[in-house]
């Protein structure tokens, strides 16, 4: 049975980078990671918000997915590794986890990475305050397991306290 990670935070806080790093620390173990980004519904289901899609609440994301995915694989992995910037705004998925980690990054941080993305081209500045604000109501996660800072890149310290935590 898979020891079954959640990884969490604000998007642009390193949490694709952290779970990428975990995974190649934690083979030769058989490593599946579940990045919700691909369990988004399809633009046109997605709730609006000034006629722009919301992709920062929890009614964006396909729960139902993730959790059959985990169940379906769970006996075939050592790990599962889910990580996203809702990885934790669903009760069941979250009863899944048996190690919770949750990224903190400064609205400073989270805005100048923000400023810096330019996969969608400029963003207008009230969506990008409505995105930091998104998180604080549906993102954080004062419950982790263990809170690690996104100030600064990830050490390998961190990166050896996760595996040290999911392995046990």
């Amino acid at each position: 049975m898979a020891s079954i990670i959640g990884i969490g935070g604000i998007s642009r806080s390193g949490k694709s980078t952290l779970a990428k790093n975990l995974k190649k620390r934690l083979k030769p173990q058989k490593v599946l990671l579940i990045d919700m980004d691909e369990y988004v519904f399809p633009e046109r289901e997605l709730p609006q918000i000034k006629d722009l899609p919301n992709y920062e609440v929890p009614e964006s994301i396909d729960y139902d997915r993730v959790i059959a995915l985990i169940k379906k694989c769970e006996s075939d992995y050592d790990f599962i590794i889910v990580e996203g910037i809702l990885a934790f705004a669903c009760n069941e998925l979250n009863s899944h986890y048996n190690l919770t980690v949750f990224i903190e990054i400064s609205k400073p941080k989270f805005l100048k990475h923000r400023m810096e993305e330019t996969r969608w081209g400029k963003e207008p500045d009230w969506y990008v305050e409505y995105v930091w604000e998104a998180h604080l109501k549906y993102g954080r996660y004062p419950y982790a397991d263990l809170t690690l800072s996104g100030e600064n890149d990830l050490t390998e310290k961190d990166l050896n306290e996760m595996a040290v935590r999911a392995t046990v």
